[in-house]
């Protein structure tokens, strides 16, 4: 089954077709981020104007990438839920043309399960496929959620960060360390020779819960930055970066142990972090865990894990009417008590 997913969630305009839920046979991405650059973050009037401009030849793109036509395509898969609402807008009136012209299945996707799914494209051959059950972490400039998947649509919410999102405490000390925007790769490249602990900073750990914060960590480093002497950029992006990894890797780790699964997922933008990916690998191995992450290229926001989250749930029935409307805000699962 060819599906054509469609993301316009936030400031990339991407499309993808995507073939029974697992094979990636194109994925196309107009990325705004220089032009959000200047601002520091991004503009939503902007990111929805941009999106009308691109989606044509995006889609065009992505189907002549797969070497399909749209008589070749059987469903239609697109994000219409959380984001910026201008954006969603242009992506689902286009899924919406698209069904309706060629008389095909709609099926509107939650952005953070769209994330989730990116888990189970195109896997290395030398490892399992990603399946449930399984606890996933889903860490990006808008989420830090802690997630029990039990199965296909069964999601509870284990905790998420009470104040700022990872992603979004890393664009913030990025700016505070004047390593500019978008933050996440520029702390990783200034942290790779830094020392992780030139810098005493906090650990948002509030135990007892599945929850994180990272606000008085940003206030740490605000100070940290201020100080005279002040440390050197490199040790205090590394001392940071170390601070955020520490706790997710910790809390994630023991959520698998305490719901009794034997896999772990990373999803969103921030599981591109490479000292992330690694302290969870070490972690998982330890704790005797099947740790999945995405390729870099799917941890940002794409449109195969779109299609693939739309494959699954067409397969279990599942489909949306014209009438699809798009939802600035939604949690994808109920918050489970521990």
């Amino acid at each position: 089954m060819n599906v054509l997913g469609i993301e316009t969630s936030c400031d990339e305009t991407a499309a993808a077709v995507v073939v029974d839920g697992r094979h990636v046979l194109s994925n196309v991405v107009a990325s705004q981020m220089r032009e959000h650059a200047r601002y520091g973050g991004v503009v939503p009037e902007v990111a929805s104007r941009r999106h009308v401009e691109q989606i044509n030849r995006v889609l065009q793109a992505a189907l002549e990438d797969a070497d399909r036509t749209l008589s070749e395509i059987d469903a239609i898969a697109v994000t219409n839920r959380p984001g910026l609402m201008g954006a969603l807008l242009v992506g689902v009136s286009a899924a919406k043309a698209i069904a309706m012209a060629r008389n095909l299945p709609l099926i509107g996707v939650h952005h953070i399960e769209a994330h989730l799914y990116a888990n189970f494209l195109d896997p290395d051959p030398n490892r399992a496929k990603a399946d449930f059950p399984a606890v996933a972490l889903v860490v990006s400039g808008g989420h830090t959620d802690l997630f029990h998947l039990r199965a296909h649509g069964d999601y509870a919410l284990m905790g998420r960060t009470r104040d700022d999102a990872a992603g979004e405490a890393f664009d913030k000390c990025a700016r505070l360390m004047g390593l500019g925007y978008p933050g996440g790769p520029a702390i990783e490249a200034a942290a790779r020779t830094g020392n992780p602990k030139a810098v005493s900073l906090p650990r948002g750990a509030l135990p007892g819960t599945w929850e994180f914060s990272f606000s008085g960590l940003k206030t740490a480093v605000r100070r940290a930055a201020e100080a005279d002497p002040a440390p050197s950029v490199a040790d205090l992006a590394a001392s940071f970066q170390e601070a955020v990894v520490e706790v997710l890797v910790a809390k994630t780790v023991a959520a698998a142990a305490f719901v009794g699964v034997n896999r772990v997922f990373l999803a969103g933008g921030v599981a591109a972090n490479t000292r992330l990916r690694e302290r969870m690998q070490a972690a998982c191995d330890a704790a005797g865990l099947a740790l999945f992450y995405p390729p870099i290229l799917l941890c940002t926001d794409n449109a195969a894990m779109v299609a693939a989250t739309g494959y699954f749930h067409l397969q279990a029935g599942h489909a949306d009417r014209l009438t699809l409307n798009t939802i600035a805000s939604e949690s994808l699962a109920v918050i489970a008590t521990r």
